[in-house]
């Protein structure tokens, strides 16, 4: 490995602390957080009870709790025990209700805390049960409105139909209720010891329980316009989220020593998918950093067509094609009629204008900067997600969903579009921002775009141009062969006329361009060896040194390609490996499952956006293909 795994960057392990030396600055582990999700948005908490992102009501929208990317004054909701630690966490089985048990020195209590699945409002409920003894909930609540940029005002009311008492937090167009015993606005002596300015708005409060005692509150968002809304009731919509994801996932069986964390990422993939249009996000945050202190920060709370046709894959694969069909009309809604100005990823709806802006009110998870919202290469051309899109749809057709005339159409006129565009260079797979190639796994997707319509019209019995996507198909086999591939080395290259490696090309079997086994192939991955895997066994995406991505800085590896290396392990016969490797990475996955899109093994941290579905659905993937291939060996 030529790659230098030594990072010595300080923001790994490094502290903004203020002047009586406790941090000022959010330093919490990745690995610390929970995701809760209503299939509308999904926020993070972490093991210490505070709910640092918030987006609402959409994954997209502007942040109420956006702490993690900054201070607790720049937005955040802790519900903490006073004096006490946590000895457990955990989701109820199969579902996003987090459970966190604390204990004191006087007593033990039980935190529950969920988002129901969203009807017509948003709901946050924060469920106390003292277990023994007595103890000291306590609460810290700093709502700031868009991305902490616009202050609330609060104002006493009550619950709509009753006379207790409640919050109504508003503005600009967002309002919330916040329901439950009343907190109240903090005034400087109530300051905590983390030293924040006392001129912002805090809602405080402290509540003692002894056994059986139990208390909730809820956060409620609605438009600040309309009228103000009935919270949830914290019992039944308990009852009634168990048995969403409960019902949800109750078909699923996989006969697999990672099962467990299979049946997980099945779960977050659906977590990250909303419910109303079908949009599926990369992420539900933004901007937590692939490079500690540097600027590889994005935004990926949209739905990239890519990441989303690879889910609609393994969801398919798994039997759970519903969801697969609510993304396939979600992507006849959002290219349309407008096929020649495709984008590589659109809005929840299918917005089209996701501008790429910076905070710079806020200084950044580890001081990561700049904080990014939006995302500028919506606007980038890559070759590769017309095959995407291609293979996903074809896994639907293959397992026996209908195909209709609006589908179909959108697909020739896709392959049109690639036509259209096939000399044209591309920013990759990765979203270089630096100069344009023509990057292998790019050409190979648009082989396999062609390969999908051919194989539609043969075997589907669906009509189409055959003979002209034959024709590009096969100049592009020819095409690849002689310049994607570095006779000297043996190996197929990131991009034609260079001479490194991508992890992107262990996908090229998937497509069924190429078998696993095929010399060219395992050549292929013996100088992914050598270039791209750590010391560890993790796997980067190129070797970022060279420049290539136009960005400074470095990364640490991707989970998603140390799982397409286990993948294409098994495919090719070496399913030791593959166990061992599997062994490996699944250690990176958080007390919870979750999994972020970046490990870094060296000082055991998850780096980048999380929960991601890359990493997820490429764990599915790994999983599978060992199944496969073990299953294989047995019969042989």
């Amino acid at each position: 490995m030529t790659k230098n795994t030594q990072n010595t960057n300080p923001h790994l392990v490094a502290k903004t602390s203020t002047a009586n030396g406790s941090s000022r600055y959010n330093d919490v582990p990745l690995e610390d957080y929970a995701l809760l999700s209503d299939l509308q948005t999904g926020l993070l908490v972490s093991k210490e009870g505070s709910v640092d992102w918030l987006c609402l009501p959409r994954f997209d929208s502007p942040a109420i709790f956006c702490g993690i990317l900054g201070s607790p004054d720049d937005g955040r909701w802790k519900l903490s025990v006073r004096g006490g630690m946590v000895v457990e966490r955990r989701y109820k089985p199969n579902t996003f209700i987090l459970e966190t048990i604390w204990e004191t020195a006087t007593g033990k209590v039980k935190v529950t805390d969920f988002l129901p699945p969203a009807t017509l409002q948003a709901d946050l409920i924060r469920a106390v049960e003292c277990l023994e003894g007595e103890i000291t909930i306590t609460h810290d609540l700093r709502v700031r409105f868009n991305y902490a940029r616009a202050l609330p005002w609060f104002s006493p009311t009550t619950i709509p139909g009753t006379e207790e008492p409640a919050l109504l937090c508003k503005a600009g167009p967002d309002g919330l209720l916040i329901s439950g015993p009343r907190l109240y606005s903090a005034s400087p002596e109530d300051l905590s010891e983390e030293g924040e300015s006392n001129l912002l708005p805090r809602l405080i409060g402290d509540f003692t329980l002894t056994a059986g005692d139990k208390l909730d509150w809820s956060l409620t968002w609605f438009p600040s316009w309309q009228q103000t809304p009935v919270p949830a009731q914290a019992d039944v919509a308990l009852e009634t989220t168990t048995d969403f994801w409960q019902d949800w996932i109750s078909n699923f069986e996989v006969d697999s020593p990672w099962s467990t964390l299979v049946k997980r990422s099945l779960l977050v993939l659906r977590a990250l998918t909303h419910s109303d249009t079908g949009g599926i996000v990369a992420a539900p945050t933004a901007s937590l950093p692939e490079d500690f202190g540097g600027e590889r920060n994005w935004d990926y709370r949209y739905t990239w067509l890519r990441d989303a046709a690879l889910t609609v894959e393994v969801m398919v694969s798994h039997g759970f094609a519903d969801g697969a069909m609510d993304w396939r009309n979600w992507l006849l809604r959002a290219v349309a009629g407008d096929v020649e100005n495709l984008q590589i990823m659109y809005g929840l709806g299918g917005e089209r204008e996701l501008d790429e802006k910076e905070l710079p009110n806020l200084r950044g998870y580890a001081d990561s900067r700049p904080v990014r919202i939006g995302n500028g290469a919506a606007g980038q051309y890559q070759a590769d997600v017309v095959g995407e899109v291609m293979l996903a749809l074809a896994s639907l057709r293959d397992a026996g969903l209908a195909e209709d005339e609006f589908s179909w159409g959108l697909q020739k006129r896709l392959l049109d579009y690639q036509t259209n565009n096939i000399h044209q260079k591309d920013h990759g797979i990765w979203e270089m921002r630096g100069e344009l190639h023509y990057f292998t796994h790019g050409r190979v997707m648009m082989w396999a775009a062609y390969n999908e319509g051919i194989r539609a019209v043969e075997e589907h019995g669906l009509d189409g141009d055959v003979e002209s996507w034959k024709y590009h198909r096969d100049r592009l086999r020819d095409e690849i062969l002689e310049h994607g591939f570095d006779t000297d080395r043996g190996c197929f290259t990131q991009f034609y006329g260079g001479t490194e490696v991508d992890a992107s090309l262990l996908q090229l079997p998937a497509t069924g361009f190429i078998a696993a086994d095929d010399p060219k192939m395992l050549g292929t991955v013996a100088a992914i060896e050598q270039d791209l895997v750590d010391e560890y066994g993790y796997v980067y995406r190129y070797r970022t040194e060279d420049g290539v991505d136009g960005l400074s800085g470095d990364e640490a590896p991707f989970l998603i390609c140390t799982f397409w290396l286990i993948e294409q392990y098994a495919a090719s016969g070496r399913v030791a490996d593959a166990q061992e490797r599997m062994k490996v990475v699944c250690q990176a996955a958080n007390d919870l499952g979750l999994l972020a899109e970046e490990y870094d093994p060296r000082h055991q941290r998850l780096t980048g956006n999380f929960p991601q579905a890359f990493s997820h659905l490429s764990l599915i993937r790994a999983s599978d293909a060992i199944g496969r291939a073990s299953a294989s060996e047995k019969m042989s």
